[in-house]
């Protein structure tokens, strides 16, 4: 055989080298579905956070306000899955770490936030007003943000990303931190129970700095 006919050692690896397998069509569906889940979850946090700021600095209450501000950092999680999940960075493992990472970093900023409006609030022992505003936002809040943190959650595990399931994580925080401030609110405007809402709040700021852990091992995913 000629040496035309036959290729040497060197083509050989050359070519071993620039294959690649084909991608999952079912991965590459499912990365699709956790993108725009993303999308949903950060114009949802959009609204919430705007509407919730507003409710509360009209009721007073600090419960309202830290919840409808922490709404931004939720979506920075959010942002980050859209990031891990456009273009190239679709099928790069080393954007995933990234994501991943960024994500836990964002639960880390979540939780001193949360903690210190608790801990103010417990000092100052403040009182809010009624809002019905308020309530129907943090009562809406408890039906939508559960079923994108669990779909979040099968998606991050069929894919294998502890970005996408972390953000999901956010999302049932963000249920909690609601419940919290839901109770808070009708509670204190029955019997004056203030304390409540800032007691919840701590206990979510420790459930977050663990979550934040396990992302950033990359635990969630799991």
């Amino acid at each position: 055989m000629s040496a035309i006919e036959s290729p040497g050692a060197d083509d050989c690896c050359s070519h071993a080298a620039t294959e690649r397998p084909a991608p999952d069509p079912n991965w590459l569906r499912a990365a699709r579905q956790a993108r725009t889940l993303s999308w949903i979850s950060l114009a949802w946090m959009t609204i919430e956070g705007a509407v919730g700021l507003f409710a509360g600095v009209v009721a007073g209450s600090a419960g309202l306000i830290g919840w409808a501000l922490s709404s931004a950092v939720e979506g920075l999680a959010s942002v980050i899955v859209i990031w891990r999940f456009t273009g190239s960075r679709t099928l790069s493992e080393s954007s995933e770490r990234r994501a991943r990472k960024a994500v836990a970093i964002s639960f880390w900023l979540l939780a001193p936030y949360v903690a210190a409006e608790a801990i103010d609030k417990l000092r100052t022992g403040s009182d809010a007003e009624e809002t019905v505003l308020g309530i129907a936002l943090t009562a809406a809040s408890l039906i939508v943000m559960p079923v994108l943190g669990k779909a979040k959650h099968r998606l991050g595990a069929r894919l294998g990303s502890g970005a996408t399931a972390g953000e999901g994580t956010q999302n049932l925080l963000c249920a909690y931190l609601a419940a919290a401030v839901l109770i808070g609110l009708v509670v204190n405007a029955l019997w004056s129970w203030w304390w409540l809402d800032p007691i919840a709040g701590l206990v979510v700021a420790v459930v977050a700095v663990r979550e934040g852990r396990a992302a950033w091992r990359g635990e969630d995913c799991c």
